[in-house]
This record gives C-alpha cells, structure tokens and sequence, in this order.
C-alpha cells in the first residue's frame, strides 16, 4: 500500500517538474532579464562606456613629461680645432614643466574622467527607467485587449438573451393568440388583405368592423401595439449589441497596431529585432517603494548620476585652472651636449682627439603673459558655467521627483480605489444578467454596467502600471537600480 502511495507522490512529483521545466522554457524571459540584456547591448549604453574608457587613456597622456629632444649634427668635413677635428654634435634636452603641473593636468583628466563614467551610469539608469515604462505599457496595451475581447464574450452573452427575450412571445396559429390571467399580452397581429374581420378579442369573441364601440376597438387594438414595440425594441437591442461589439472590434484592432509599435519600442533598448516576441505575463502586481518619501530628495541629490558628473567637471576645471597657473611659470631643461671629436696629426696639445662632454640647462621665457592669463580665465569661465549647469539640473530633478510623487501617489489612491470599484461593478453586472435574462432590467442598464465593468477594469491596470512606472522612475532619479 505504501508503495503504491510512493508511486503516486513521485508521479506527482514529476509531472509537477515537468510543468515548471516546461513554462520555464517556454517563457524564459522576465522583466529583470530584458534589464540585463539591455544593459550589455544597447548601443547609447555601450557608446558612453566606450566614451570613458577612451577618457580614462587620456591621464597617461597629460601625466606624463614632454618627449627628450635629440639633436644629432655631423660634419660633412671636419671642422679643425685646437685639439683635433670636430665630426659631429650630439645634443639631448629634457624639457620639465613647472612643479604641479603634471600632476594637475593628471586631476583634471582624471575628474573628466569619472565625468564620462557617471555619464554612462546616467544612461545605463536612464535605458532601465525607459525598458520598464516600455514593458508596463505593453502589460497594460495586451491587457486591455484581453478586457475587450472578454467584454465582446459578455456581449455575446447579452446578444443571446437579447434573443430569447425576441423571440419569447408565443404566436398562435391562424392569428389567434392566448392569452393567460395575470401574464403580459403578446399578440402579434396578422392582417389579411381584403378581409373585413380582425382578430379575436381578448376572450370576447369575434368581432366586426362595423358593430364595435371605440372602447372596445381600442381595447383589441392595444395588445398588437405593444407587441410591435416590443419586437421594435427588441430589434433595436440587437442592434446597439452589433454597435457595440464592432466597437470593441475597432478598438483591438488599434491596440494591436499600438502594441506592435510598443514591441518595436522596446525591442530598440535592447538592440533586437523590432517585433521579437516579449513576455508580459498575465498579472502585474504593484510595486513598493522601499524608502520613505522624505529622503528621496536628499538621496537623488547624493547619489544623481548627472549631479556628480556635473560636479566632476567643477572640480576638474578648478584642476585646470591650477594646470594653467603652472604653465605660467618657467619650464626648465636639463641636457647633454656631445661632440665627438677626431684626432688630429698638427695639434700636439694634451686634448687633441678627445670627446667633448657639456651638460646643459635651458629655461623657457613666458613673456607673453596674455594667453596665460585667457586660460586662467577660461577655467574660471567653465568652472562657473559648469556650476550653474549643476544648479539647473538640481531644480530640473526637484521638478522631475515632485511630478513623479504626484504620479505615485495618485496612482497608489487609484490601485485602491478601482479594485473596490471592479469588485463591485462585477457583482453588478452578473445580477444585472440575470435580471436581464428575467426581462427585469432594460437592455441599457445591463450595457451601462458591462461598460462599468471594463472601464474599472482597465482603471486597475492602468493604475498598477502608473504606479510602477512611478516607482521605477523615482528609483531612476535615486540612481538606486539594482542591476548596476
């Protein structure tokens, strides 16, 4: 008996796997997933890396001191001296700059530097914020198809009772129709070209034209009038359903052609294809924000990418500012003269074919002080110009975090305001069926609650999926991405 169970949990157990190794296979993509191909192949994320990696190969280049000179001179016939005969002249210099100068020129292109890095980080954020509002709004894009196309199930059902109400009036044979005590009369009245009789009253018997009161002709009469306006009604509810359904017809057909235009949206942050198929799921569940409002100005003003890239480039040009008041100074150069020298046969002095070693030192003369003095103010210029820039994308931050707490918190009212609302205009339009299909209710009430109903619905998502793309770009301002 126990092993029978043990084949049976194992079977369980294995069909289970199965499942989850199969729908895993099957849809192998998520949202954190798409974030990371993003993040390895999109081409403005991979331009700015490529941009501070081509910064960083700057340092070495300023950092280090100007290239010695080597000046060689040979004597096409040698020149006679005292002690012998000149051959050739070889002359090395080594220019060195002004104390501080390198090492200055190496701070400033290293603040450049990490400039380009926050640059990259800015975009890396700014292609995470973009792949998620895409996704959500692709989620919400498909959903809302989905809701319509459940809606023109709800019509159909509609359109079916619409049906069994039409044709509910039971006709007799012959044109004469009974009627049954304390039920609606339905008649349906039957004319017969160039007869003289009606049909049958109501229990009293054959009539004539010519022997009938008003009072009673008008009591004939008046069943065959509302069994027109019913048939006429009816007639019409079916129509409003085919008006409506067709609606709902048009309105998928724009959201599919929305959703291809989505797809090729978001298929373009992550350098594939434009209508490479994309995972969305069936639910979406809101979000949290796991800090408190209070500290997200502070920490965007910490930790902004844009406001530390800014910040970099003040400090870097303060650096060339210092650079450039080094380069105002002297430059000094330490060399080596060598002249080589060849013995000669009438000079019988104690230096006659003797090399010649001379050390030497050269100083550069900045006379011309008014191009030092525009660089000095350059830096100055760009130092100030840069830290305005700060300031401004401070305020555009403060503007662009007050617009997404906006959006946040009107969303989060929404998530809960439009669930209590589906819930119950669902619980309305299913007694509002019923009543329908009871002829208790007219055909525009049942419309407008369906109507509700989708309208809630579609609310629901659209909220859950403000509120999302509200978090990511909050999270985005933060630069608190966790994929970094």
């Amino acid at each position: 008996m126990k092993t029978i169970i043990y084949k049976k949990l194992l079977f369980i157990f294995f069909t289970l796997g199965s499942w989850i190794v199969a729908n895993g296979q099957q849809y192998p993509d998520s949202l954190l997933q798409y974030l990371e191909i993003a993040a390895k192949n999109n081409p403005i994320v991979q331009q700015r890396f490529t941009e501070y990696e081509a910064a960083l190969k700057k340092i070495p280049q300023v950092g280090s001191l100007p290239d010695p000179q080597l000046d060689l001179g040979v004597f096409i016939t040698p020149m006679e001296l005292v002690g012998g005969t000149q051959v050739a002249d070889i002359k090395l210099m080594q220019m060195f700059p002004w104390f501080g100068v390198l090492k200055n020129a190496r701070d400033e292109m290293s603040l450049m530097a990490e400039a380009k890095f926050e640059l990259f980080r800015d975009s890396k954020l700014q292609v995470y914020y973009d792949v998620q509002s895409a996704w959500f709004e692709l989620f919400r894009l498909r959903k809302a198809i989905s809701i319509s196309k459940k809606n023109i199930e709800i019509l159909g059902i509609i359109e079916q009772l619409s049906l069994i109400r039409y044709k509910a009036p039971t006709t007799g044979s012959s044109g004469s129709v009974s009627q049954q005590a304390g039920t609606p009369v339905q008649n349906n009245i039957n004319q017969s070209s160039g007869s003289g009789t009606g049909m049958p009253g109501m229990g009293a018997g054959q009539y004539s034209q010519g022997n009938n009161s008003p009072g009673q002709e008008t009591g004939v009469m008046q069943p065959g009038t509302m069994a027109s306006s019913r048939d006429g009604s009816g007639l019409t509810d079916l129509y409003r359903i085919k008006i409506e359904s067709g609606e709902l017809k048009n309105n998928i057909a724009l959201l599919k052609n929305q959703e291809q235009t989505m797809m090729a949206r978001f298929n373009s942050y992550l350098n594939r294809p434009p209508l490479t198929e994309i995972f969305t799921g069936d639910v979406l569940f809101p979000d949290s924000l796991e800090i408190d409002l209070s500290v997200v100005p502070d920490s965007i003003l910490n930790n902004n990418p844009m406001l530390k890239m800014l910040n970099n480039e003040t400090e870097a040009y303060r650096a060339r500012k210092k650079m450039v008041t080094g380069m105002g100074y002297p430059m000094v150069g330490l060399g080596l003269n060598y002249s080589l020298t060849g013995r000669s046969d009438m000079s019988t002095a104690s230096m006659n074919g003797k090399d010649m070693i001379m050390p030497m030192v050269s100083v550069t003369l900045p006379i011309y002080r008014r191009k030092y003095t525009a660089m000095r103010e350059e830096a100055d210029l760009l130092r100030k110009a840069s830290s305005e820039n700060f300031q401004a994308t401070s305020n555009l931050l403060t503007t662009e975090y007050y617009s997404a707490v906006q959006l946040y918190e009107d969303a989060l009212r929404r998530v809960k305001l439009y669930e209590g609302q589906f819930t119950l205009a669902s619980k309305s339009l299913e007694i509002m069926l019923k009543s329908f299909s009871a002829s208790a209710v007219s055909l525009t009430d049942v419309l407008r609650v369906s109507q509700q109903t989708l309208d809630y619905e579609l609310k629901q998502v659209e909220a859950i999926t403000d509120l999302n793309t509200a978090i990511a770009w909050l999270t985005r301002l933060m630069a608190n991405s966790k994929n970094q």
